[in-house]
């Protein structure tokens, strides 16, 4: 943690300030309403699920800013609150570490440098709020602690849609260690904390609410994904038109190759999801593999959606390093490229990749993208079984 607070010092000075894309200006806007006494969804419009309101709401003392220009106030106590949801998950990455019973101090040290090597967006992103949630469920579940963690799985699910892929995991998991009555229970358990969270403001502004899940549904092809990516080479070599649009808060490919693509890559991220899920509740329900098997349904889902903020990287670092042996150096390997290659573009040359498509920003897009389908091939391969020689019979 004494590390993580030098590289959370660090994140402050030198280039890591220069051109910073922030999403706080829209988080200061909600929590001032809320201070204001507005009830979210109802009387404005919010683009995250109810689960993040605390993340808005608690600095949202300060006045709005304009643009770019945050209140000094608000940007501190949102910082610090993304700094303690930091400590939290290294804390859950301690305990599934104890558990499993192998290094702790390397994971733990990749994780508190890996915000060095992806750069400032972690400052001003919430994303850190659903990882430490997430962290904290696998933790619980790894130390038999079924219904907190399954809880936990709810309570993340509901501050960022993408946690919801730990479910079936968990429900197998427990189901092999303890049973079908108590697998049922954690699912019922993490229904009904997402319901609990979910349904006053489905009952207070049920269109809002909806506004909030199909704006996110309906994104179509962002610029970063991999399917962008695809295109993006496609037009730099063969001369493909394409053509941007700037809609639900990002930057992306329009036109009828782009939805295409958006389509089949939301098939082959479902797919590649189902697969993880079967062959986990086909396999040994041990701690290492529940493990293992989050890491990839997260990177998963990173990886192929139509969607890949460089936020969405932030997800990955208090799972990937838990994953243990040669597995998990290559792991720790791919994913500590795909941070830096983010950064080459992210934020200081954004707009020159997705506006103006630049070719060398869009080679070094497609190569990070192409690292993360390699995280998750390495995360979802099956592990090598060694099978004991036949015992030859005794004459």
């Amino acid at each position: 943690m004494a590390i993580f607070v030098g590289t959370w010092a660090l994140l402050h000075h030198g280039f890591y300030r220069h051109k910073q894309i922030l999403d706080t200006p829209v988080y200061q806007r909600y929590g001032n309403e809320i201070a204001h006494g507005k009830v979210p969804y109802r009387d404005f419009e919010l683009e995250y699920p109810p689960g993040a309101l605390p993340m808005f709401a608690l600095p949202g003392i300060a006045q709005p800013g304009h643009g770019q220009d945050v209140k000094p106030g608000f940007r501190r106590t949102f910082e610090t609150l993304m700094w303690i949801c930091g400590a939290a998950a290294l804390c859950a990455m301690a305990l599934v570490l104890r558990e499993l019973r192998g290094a702790v101090w390397a994971p733990l040290l990749f994780a508190a440098l890996a915000p060095l090597a992806l750069g400032s967006v972690i400052l001003s992103r919430f994303d850190l709020w659903p990882a430490a949630l997430a962290a904290g469920a696998t933790a619980a579940l790894v130390g038999g602690r079924f219904r907190i963690g399954h809880a936990l799985v709810g309570a993340a699910a509901a501050a960022k849609l993408y946690p919801a892929v730990l479910l079936p995991l968990a429900v197998a998991y427990v189901w092999k260690r303890r049973g079908q009555r108590e697998a049922l229970v954690g699912l019922a358990l993490t229904a009904g904390v997402f319901a609990a969270i979910f349904l006053p403001f489905v009952i207070l502004a049920p269109g809002g609410v909806w506004h909030s899940v199909s704006v996110q549904l309906g994104r179509p092809l962002q610029v970063e994904s991999l399917g962008a990516a695809l295109l993006l080479a496609a037009h730099h070599v063969f001369g493909l038109g394409i053509s941007g649009e700037t809609s639900h808060g990002s930057q992306n490919l329009a036109g009828t190759a782009a939805d295409a693509i958006a389509v089949v890559s939301t098939l082959v991220q479902a797919g590649v999801l189902l697969w993880v899920w079967v062959a986990f509740a086909r396999g040994p329900a041990t701690a290492a593999a529940f493990v293992r098997s989050s890491a990839a349904a997260v990177c998963a889902f990173v990886a192929f959606g139509k969607v890949l903020s460089p936020q969405f990287l932030i997800w990955l670092i208090p799972v990937v390093p838990l994953v243990r042996g040669r597995r998990g150096l290559w792991a720790g390997g791919l994913l500590l490229g795909a941070l830096v290659l983010t950064q080459v573009w992210f934020p200081f040359r954004y707009f020159r990749l997705a506006l103006h498509f630049e070719a060398g920003l869009s080679w070094v897009l497609l190569a990070r993208d192409l690292l993360l389908v390699a995280l998750a091939l390495v995360l979802v391969w099956p592990p090598h079984i060694r099978r004991r020689p036949p015992v030859e019979a005794s004459a």
